[in-house]
């Protein structure tokens, strides 16, 4: 057992996972942190800026186009290497040219070429996740896919740490450069891997487009697949609502902007990052099927230390260790989850199935960050973060359908 575990962990593919992660991470955490820093900075107005996040929809629709990328082979690397290098060059060049409009009279280009980063981000996630699916066993897609989750938090302090600190001593233009650059990151990881052993090329646009819903839906049948779809849509449906206005909760408790960024922010990192990896670790030993339920509690309770602090609303100590704990709990949710999600789809058709089951999971974030606020200001912090521990238990009760205690064979990890 000890050899197939660590077999399971120290491999070439869980190095290509970080390399994922990092290569998937790092465009959306420019266009959520630098991109509004910039134009914050240049004196754009927040209406304006808050308009920009409605490019990120492309994120929720990247099924749409997901069959084009198992249909079409460029001519160059292969399926899904070919794609990755052409969606990864492009990326890099329209990141870096992102400030080269004046912000006056270019605001609409401005916009333009930040919908641009999103598609081609997005469709990088959609070869990224297809190639993830293919080359990781059933035994090592949770801790393979909690390592890409790590990295793709951790890209974000390239753009939401280094990037901001060369603002201060370097023109915008340069900045976006070398922000840029890191994408080289993920040019070289496609460079240096083989094309994954997938299974089914479509040979026609009708097995693109339809075969991959059918495959799901018959597999699972009608009843199982709606069952699956609901708890990918509601598992960490609690977890959204209440993170949705963390910062802000934090300011309404009376804490500094300082004392936010000092110790509510690393109190976030840090747990959830940590939580990911450990998670990862443990479904090596105890499956997918039992993280899901443990994890799912951790989640749901640490709900409950957001509802004490907005009860007590005072405390440095409680507020890192509240944080500390809730995210502790997003980590392992988040594990859990996405490898359920990978597991619920079939080798053949990982991309299209894949690009639609993480839409469903994004859901949740989308309706948290439309309907928080009006939910807070109806009922308050604190009964607002009972009804959150009360929006995760329907997803727990799924567990009971669609990933039972004993339903899941023990893990064998291939050598």
């Amino acid at each position: 057992m000890p050899s197939t575990f660590w077999s399971s962990v120290l491999n070439r593919r869980t190095l290509i996972c970080v390399f994922t992660g990092f290569s998937s991470g790092l465009p959306l955490y420019i266009l959520v942190t630098l991109v509004p820093a910039w134009l914050r900075t240049e004196g754009v107005g927040l209406k304006e800026i808050g308009l920009f996040a409605i490019i990120q929809l492309f994120y929720n629709i990247k099924f749409l186009w997901a069959p084009v990328l198992d249909r079409m082979q460029l001519p160059l690397l292969g399926l899904r290497r070919g794609w990755l290098l052409l969606t990864q060059i492009i990326l890099l060049l329209s990141i870096a040219a992102l400030p080269q409009f004046g912000i006056e009279s270019a605001l609409g280009k401005i916009a333009f070429l930040s919908g641009l980063v999103v598609f081609f981000s997005a469709t990088q996630d959609i070869v990224i996740d297809a190639y993830r699916r293919e080359i990781l066993p059933d035994a090592e897609l949770g801790f393979g896919n909690s390592v890409h989750v790590n990295a793709y938090r951790l890209a974000g302090l390239i753009p939401g740490s280094l990037s901001l600190i060369l603002a201060d001593h370097l023109p915008w233009e340069h900045v976006f450069a070398v922000t840029a650059l890191f994408m080289l990151v993920g040019i070289a990881m496609t460079l240096c891997v083989s094309e994954p052993p997938y299974s089914n090329k479509p040979q026609n646009w009708r097995e693109a487009i339809i075969h991959p819903f059918k495959e799901f839906f018959q597999r699972q049948g009608i009843a199982q697949a709606a069952l699956v779809l609901a708890f990918i849509l509601l598992y960490k449906l609690g977890d959204n609502l209440a993170t949705a206005l963390s910062t802000p909760f934090y300011i309404d408790m009376g804490f500094s902007l300082t004392e936010i960024g000092v110790v509510a922010k690393n109190a976030a990192l840090w747990p959830v990052v940590i939580g990911s990896f450990l998670g990862g670790l443990l479904m090596i030993k105890i499956g997918i099927n039992r993280a899901l339920w443990l994890f799912g509690v951790v989640q749901v309770v640490s709900i409950f230390g957001y509802a004490l602090m907005a009860h007590i609303q005072e405390g440095l100590w409680l507020l890192a260790l509240v944080i500390a704990f809730e995210y502790l709990g997003v980590g392992l949710g988040t594990a859990a989850s996405v490898a359920f999600i990978a597991r619920s789809t079939n080798r053949m058709y990982t991309a299209v199935q894949l690009a639609l089951l993480t839409a469903v999971a994004a859901l949740p974030r989308s309706f948290a960050n439309a309907t928080t606020g009006f939910l807070v200001e109806a009922m308050g912090w604190e009964n607002f973060f009972y009804l959150c521990a009360l929006c995760a238990i329907p997803g727990m009760l799924l567990l009971f359908w669609v990933a039972p205690w004993n339903g899941e064979k023990a893990p064998q990890a291939t050598p």
